[in-house]
């Protein structure tokens, strides 16, 4: 056996899933369940409206704790007041937080519009940058933000931890955390870059259509024989990490990164 082909199996044996599976395990499984989910969903797509990276990411921010029709609802006139970034920097902050209150969260969501649009004047040129690095460096912008606008608006590879890719994932047996961080590096070890981006999208789509919070239609999954949740209906078999016994947070809807910056759940 040669050196480098050893060193490749040690090191696919050396990351372990929740379920004892190794990384390689990991890797089969994930892939046939994302072209499982392809050919269940073929129409699956970001349910916010938007025309640009700048809207996609406004709209964004506003989906923090609230939900997509009425993102959708809220954002279709301000689209039209607001075309630039510099149009969002410049809006009186008690404007705005009014324009928006129906979100929910207003002064915080105001505040981070207002700030990281003004970073992408003052620091991008008025540009909603396409990298992790420039997206998270804005003020109000964590991971999850970043991932979507990568994916979805630049065509790029992110894993958007929200909180349907949380639920599915644990239950999935692909990570046993909570912190939306440390989801998605998980995930990162399990799936080929190339394929994050769908990734998302199509567990995402799969927790909002079949395998839902309160009760998951199990029965009618078309990736149950990949699921090792599907024998309980969804219930958690494994053990999983949860420190000091406390209850964690509803971790994995967005942007809980350590920076204070708020989750974006739905």
């Amino acid at each position: 056996m040669s050196a480098a082909r050893s060193r490749s199996q040690s090191d696919a044996s050396a990351f372990l899933g929740p379920l004892g599976e190794d990384q390689r395990a990991l890797k089969a499984r994930a892939l046939k369940i994302l072209r499982t989910l392809e050919r269940a969903y073929p129409d699956a797509h970001v349910p916010l409206n938007y025309s640009n990276p700048l809207e996609l990411l406004i709209a964004t921010i506003l989906s923090a704790q609230c939900t997509d029709v009425r993102v959708n609802q809220v954002t279709a006139p301000l689209f039209e007041k607001y075309r630039t970034a510099r149009d969002w920097a410049a809006a009186p902050l008690d404007v705005l937080e009014e324009e928006i209150r129906p979100t929910g969260f207003f002064r915080n969501k105001a505040k981070a519009i207002k700030n990281s649009a003004g970073d992408i004047v003052e620091r991008f040129g008025g540009r909603v940058p396409d990298s992790l690095d420039d997206l998270t460096s804005l003020r109000g912008v964590g991971r999850k933000s970043a991932n979507v606008v990568i994916a979805h608006a630049y065509d790029g590879q992110g894993i958007i931890v929200d909180t349907h890719f949380t639920r599915l994932a644990r239950r999935m047996g692909f990570t046993a955390e909570f912190d939306a961080v440390k989801i998605e590096f998980d995930l990162m070890r399990v799936l080929p870059k190339r394929r994050w981006s769908d990734f998302s999208l199509m567990m995402t789509w799969h927790g909002r259509m079949t395998c839902r919070a309160r009760k998951p239609a199990c029965d009618e999954c078309p990736v149950a024989e990949h699921c090792p949740a599907s024998v309980s209906e969804g219930t958690l078999s494994w053990k999983v990490k949860n420190p000091g016994g406390k209850r964690p947070l509803r971790a994995g809807g967005g942007d809980s990164d350590g920076r204070g910056r708020g989750r974006e759940t739905k």
